[in-house]
């Protein structure tokens, strides 16, 4: 065994100084163009994710801005907020009331009293229209000494957590995060800047004022596939877009028995999954137009022993696989196994992929 990893080692060296001398000798740079599947080609630049979608498993932070500094023309009463009415000649008629959730207040005399969506000014001329017929000089105040008891509460809820006015949320397998007031959304899909904005819409109709921004506190990891002929199969985290070739140095390298001309990677779009041929023996071999392939999260990377002549075999493999390793769920192939072809590339229902 060891004169073997021997005999491996001193070939790999050997086969690297003669590609170092050929390259001495020729003293030329290459430059090598960097591509992914067609209908991703709009992500450029490549290296990076262009936009970040949420995922099972991150951690979100909700951070609360409650803007009650705010000038607000025409204050209107709402459900929750305490009213006082005050009588100038009749203090025995004074009271302090929250407005109920129905929109009324009781007063003596005249008994219920709408006030929802009503100014200050409106329903002091209403109240004194009331009682002018039961008081010979119904003067009166009305005021708000507390304008939203809601967002006391909401304050007393926050700051029960270390963290002050925020609070954590993580997303659940289904996609949903749970957020103060507003209970269960779904997020999983969507970008921070989508999710933060549905916040907002829904926090303002609820509490006049309530502002919330939203950061990612901690991100779940986005997996790449490998199988076939690689030292480690199995799935591992990226945090950008990365190379087929990086893919197989996280796996370990490709084995001997590996056909690189014929390295297949499948992504899933539009619920279906999609094939792609890769020829990474021209990268290795600094030939002229060859390219890096960029993987994205939740991509396959088949890399065969031998030559592959339908897409019947590659599905078989990687679905049967997949599943026994229980990456189903987390690469999507529930959805179909049906491989499509990548538009001008090889049709793997009726060609051969050589």
């Amino acid at each position: 065994m060891e004169k073997f990893k021997l005999r491996y080692l001193l070939r790999a060296v050997i086969a690297l100084l003669f590609l170092m001398a050929g390259c001495a000798s020729q003293d030329k740079e290459f430059t090598f163009a960097r591509t992914t599947f067609s209908f991703d080609h709009e992500m450029q630049p490549f290296d990076v994710f262009t936009e970040y979608r949420i995922s099972p498993g991150d951690i979100l932070d909700v951070l609360f801005q409650i803007q009650t500094w705010v000038e607000k023309k025409n204050f209107k009463l709402g459900v929750d907020h305490l009213v006082s009415v005050s009588f100038v000649h009749s203090p025995e008629l004074n009271v302090e009331q929250t407005v109920r959730p129905d929109g009324k207040i009781t007063l003596p005399y005249v008994g219920e009293v709408y006030v929802v969506g009503k100014t200050i000014e409106e329903i002091t001329r209403d109240l004194k229209k009331d009682f002018s017929t039961i008081l010979q000089s119904p003067d009166i105040y009305v005021m708000v000494p507390e304008f939203n008891s809601a967002i006391k509460e909401l304050k007393k809820d926050l700051h029960t957590a270390p963290r002050g006015l925020s609070r954590l949320s993580t997303v659940r397998p289904d996609g949903y995060a749970t957020f103060p007031m507003l209970g269960d959304v779904k997020v999983a899909g969507r970008t921070i800047p989508g999710v933060n904005d549905t916040l907002n819409s829904k926090y303002e109709k609820m509490i006049e004022g309530l502002h919330c921004d939203l950061f990612l506190e901690k991100k779940s990891g986005s997996s790449i596939y490998l199988v076939g002929e690689v030292k480690r199969p199995g799935g591992y985290n990226i945090h950008r877009p990365t190379t087929v070739m990086e893919a197989l140095a996280l796996a370990g390298s490709y084995l001997p028995s590996a056909r690189l001309s014929n390295i297949i990677v499948v992504r899933k779009y539009e619920g279906k999954m999609v094939a792609k041929c890769i020829d990474l023996s021209d990268s290795f071999g600094l030939k002229k137009n060859s390219s890096f392939f960029y993987l994205l999260p939740n991509d396959i990377v088949y890399v065969p022993k031998g030559r592959i002549a339908r897409a019947a075999e590659i599905a078989s493999y990687i679905s049967s696989i997949a599943f026994f390793r229980g990456w189903g769920a987390s690469v999507g192939l529930n959805y179909t196994y049906q491989l499509h072809r990548e538009p001008s590339t090889y049709d793997y229902e009726d060609e051969d992929l050589d």
